[in-house]
């Protein structure tokens, strides 16, 4: 019994822990940002505690100005809609405990209505509770707030825009790395079973690791999007953008490979047999598997910036294949991989 309650207890914990941490660097922004904003506040609208400032300025410092512009917007928008609700409400029911309950669920039907976004629809009933609760009783005490939140979220947007904005393209260069040594050895894996007997196991095995490609390319194709959104309205974005723009068109290449070596996996699997590697062209379409896996690592792996490449390393999918008519049973999956290999070529040597 004691040991199932710790592990209860264990999986509560992990559930409420992140897997990773803010940087240092954002702790630091959001807490300069609250504190100017305090200040700020406080020096020119001093009748209350400019709680709203500070809340606006811990929400607006996000990971990318882009994204601390989308939360600034939403936050004032949602201030607005719930400080002048709140009050309306106030103005016209009084001040009674239920009057709270109310609002909140009025500010919900109302965002629910107008089909805000969800940071916008829970900024509402947030602000016309919290305007409630601290007493909101004139429409000078909710312009105030309205004044407060709109200060303390440009605050929070500047400190964001001028302290080291992040420029997250390492996450983009590290996954799109990954994707493309992963297929080469994809290719690799085929380039064995086109040239020597294998076991059933052993294409099980290779059809299980190549399924795990689409969800690296997913990753990959999630990682430039959060590239491209730090970079918007960063002024350290300009000399990355060539390098992301060059990642973005590398997958869609990648998306191409990543459907032909499934292909490849997935016919070598279904129709192989102990005889398959004794056709005269499998020999040379395993050379061709291995020179394609060599060009996508000098096109995606050892060319990103900083990588160094040798000088006289080029692209080896150059030869010819000569084809002899198969035996009838191997005809389908050796027309299908050439089929393929003829893509992956295409998508190799495009400029």
């Amino acid at each position: 019994m004691a040991r199932w309650q710790l592990q209860r207890t264990t999986a509560w914990v992990a559930r409420i822990r992140a897997t990773g941490r803010l940087p240092f660097l954002q702790v630091v922004k959001i807490s300069v940002a609250a504190i100017a904003s305090w200040f700020a506040a406080d020096a020119l609208i001093a009748e209350e505690p400019p709680i709203f400032a500070v809340i606006a300025a811990l929400i607006v410092v996000q990971p990318s100005v882009n994204q601390s512009l989308g939360r600034a917007l939403e936050r004032s928008i949602g201030v607005i809609v719930g400080v002048v609700l709140a009050t309306g409400i106030s103005l016209l029911l009084g001040s009674a405990a239920w009057i709270i309950l109310a609002a909140v669920v009025v500010s919900v039907l109302l965002a629910w209505a107008l089909r805000l976004s969800q940071q916008t629809s829970n900024q509402i009933p947030i602000s016309a509770m919290l305007v409630l609760a601290l007493g909101a009783a004139s429409p000078i005490y909710a312009i105030d707030r309205i004044a407060e939140t709109v200060l303390g979220a440009a605050i929070a947007f500047v400190v964001n825009l001028l302290i080291v904005p992040p420029v997250l393209l390492e996450p983009a260069r590290r996954e799109v790395k990954a994707l493309a040594e992963e297929i080469a050895r994809s290719l690799e894996r085929l380039a064995i079973a086109a040239s020597e007997p294998v076991g059933r196991g052993t294409l099980e095995g290779n059809l299980v690791e190549v399924r795990l490609l689409r969800p690296m390319l997913a990753r990959a194709q999630a990682a430039v999007v959060t590239a491209e959104d730090s970079l918007t309205l960063n002024w350290r974005g300009g000399r990355h953008r060539g390098e992301l723009e060059g990642y973005d068109a590398g997958l869609v290449a990648l998306g191409v490979l990543v459907t032909r070596v499934s292909g490849m996996t997935r016919a070598m699997r279904d129709h192989y047999d102990d005889s398959l590697h004794r056709e005269p062209v499998m020999g040379q379409i395993s050379a061709e598997l291995r020179r394609a896996a060599h060009d996508l690592r000098i096109r995606y792996v050892l060319a990103a910036p900083g990588d160094a490449v040798a000088s006289d390393t080029g692209p080896l999918l150059t030869a010819p294949l000569v084809v002899v008519s198969p035996h009838p049973e191997h005809w389908v999956v050796i027309g299908s991989m050439l089929e393929d290999l003829r893509r992956v070529h295409e998508e190799l040597t495009a400029e």
